[in-house]
This record gives structure tokens, C-alpha cells and sequence, in this order.
């Protein structure tokens, strides 16, 4: 099976640099148009499904594709993005003064283990997660496209390559971007492509 991990477009909070987990915040103008480009990569796809995070920002990308490809869309909560607790629509700087701690703990080599004020860690979303990745693993589709969120992208990246959970802080999931895998019958998986975003090139030239 090919597998397309997919995420959303800009939010405002993206756009101003604040923290963003389960806040269902929508898509900035700029945002749809980078759904609409995604939609556009998919629209000659065959694929057998789109599976969406119910956050509003994934689900507009997600029906976008369903609209151009014709697929079926099926919503998972596994799909979520990281629980960001009391650090939901913070700055970074206001984060680094309220919460120094923390954000030691997170940039350890335990990093993964350290859950958000008020919020999840990292080895909570990969607990997750993992479930749905065994289950995509079994699908006969030959094709289909996974929308999410940061974290749970990278995550999906790297337990579908065989590798640890830390080693999430080595690939990069931007905004709109499509990674792409070719899951295996054994559930060992090759990477075809890491975060594309040459469908984008019109929106920023």
C-alpha cells in the first residue's frame, strides 16, 4: 500500500507562532488555498481511503481531497494532536518564562516521556497512535491518504519505518506538506517521499 501522511494548512496560530494542540481552530485564507493544493495533488489518485483527524483544520484539508479524488473519508479520533495542555495558544517565549522546567525536560534524551503542563507527552500519542498504524498496515487498499497534525505525523513516520519514539525529533512534517510510504505486506514500510511541498510552489512564489 501507498500511504500519503498529509498536514493540515496554516491556522493563525501557526501564523503567529503560538502553541496549538487541541484547540479547533480553523484554516487562514492562505490555509485553504494550501487544501486546495493538496486536493489538487490527489484529484488523478485512485485511493481507497482519506483518514482525518476530527480537528476542523484537518477535516478541510481531508474533504478537500475526498471532493477532487472521490474517496471515502473516515474520521479518527487516534488522530488527534498532542493534548498541549496549559500551553495551548502561548507564545514560546511566554512559554520558556512559565514553564523552564518543562521545557528542560523535554529537550532531554527522555524528552518523549515528558508530558505537556496539564497536557499529554509524546509516549502518550504514540500509545495512542499505534493501534491505527497496525490497522492501516493490514489494509488492501493500494493507496490512501492519512490527514493529521504534527506530531502525529512524525510519529507515524518513524514507527512505520521500525524506529523508536525519540526518534520523532529527526524528520520534519511543515504545514501541507505529504509524506509518502510504501507499506509492505509485512508492515515494514519504505520512504518515497519526506515532507513535499512542491505542490505548493504557486501559493509562494
Amino acid at each position: 500500500m501507498i500511504l500519503h501522511l498529509v498536514r493540515h494548512g496554516q491556522t493563525a496560530h501557526n501564523r503567529d507562532g503560538l502553541g496549538l494542540g487541541r484547540a479547533d481552530v480553523p484554516l487562514t485564507e492562505l490555509g485553504v488555498r494550501q487544501a486546495e493544493a493538496v486536493a489538487a495533488r490527489f484529484a488523478a489518485n485512485p485511493l481507497g481511503r482519506v483518514y482525518s483527524s476530527p480537528l476542523v483544520r484537518c477535516r478541510a484539508v481531508a474533504e478537500a481531497i475526498v471532493g477532487a479524488s472521490g474517496s471515502e473519508l473516515e474520521v479518527r479520533d487516534e488522530l488527534l494532536e498532542l493534548d498541549a495542555g496549559d500551553t495551548e495558544g502561548i507564545s514560546f517565549p511566554a512559554m520558556r518564562e512559565r514553564y523552564a522546567d518543562f521545557l528542560s525536560a523535554w529537550g532531554g534524551v527522555d524528552g518523549h516521556l515528558a508530558s505537556m503542563p496539564g497536557g499529554e507527552s509524546i509516549a502518550d500519542v504514540d500509545a495512542r497512535l499505534e493501534p491505527l498504524l497496525q490497522e492501516l498496515r493490514g489494509r488492501p487498499y493500494e493507496s490512501a491518504v492519512v490527514v493529521a497534525h504534527n506530531f502525529v505525523i512524525r510519529l507515524a513516520i518513524v514507527r512505520l519505518m521500525g524506529l523508536d519514539v525519540p526518534a520523532f525529533r529527526s524528520v520534519s512534517a511543515e504545514l501541507a506538506s505529504v509524506s509518502t510510504l510504501r507499506v509492505r505486506e509485512d508492515g515494514s514500510a519504505v520512504m518515497k517521499a519526506l515532507n513535499d511541498r512542491c505542490h505548493l510552489a504557486p501559493l509562494e512564489s
